[in-house]
């Protein structure tokens, strides 16, 4: 199991990230940060309709944005991409 895999393991089963850490395991699943507006990191997945809003709170993640990350992955049923 790779280190990213692990990453979101964790944040599957106890609902908290680092920011750093999310958006590391929403590019593993195939996003791209398309452009960064102040603290706001706008990903976007070429499968995926809309996009996904990240901003720091502090040095961790919102715990809505850590939800609406793992309901895309899961509704829009993406897979983890080794790399």
């Amino acid at each position: 199991m790779t280190g990213i895999a692990k990453l979101y393991t964790r944040i599957r089963l106890n609902g908290r990230a680092n920011f750093k850490d999310l958006c590391r395991v929403a590019e593993a699943f195939g996003f791209e940060l398309k452009r960064t507006n102040g603290s706001h990191h706008i990903f976007q997945h070429p499968d995926v309709p809309g996009n996904l809003n990240l901003q720091p709170s502090g040095k961790d993640a919102k715990p809505y944005q850590i939800r609406q990350l793992l309901d895309m992955i899961d509704s829009n049923g993406l897979d983890f991409i080794e790399r």
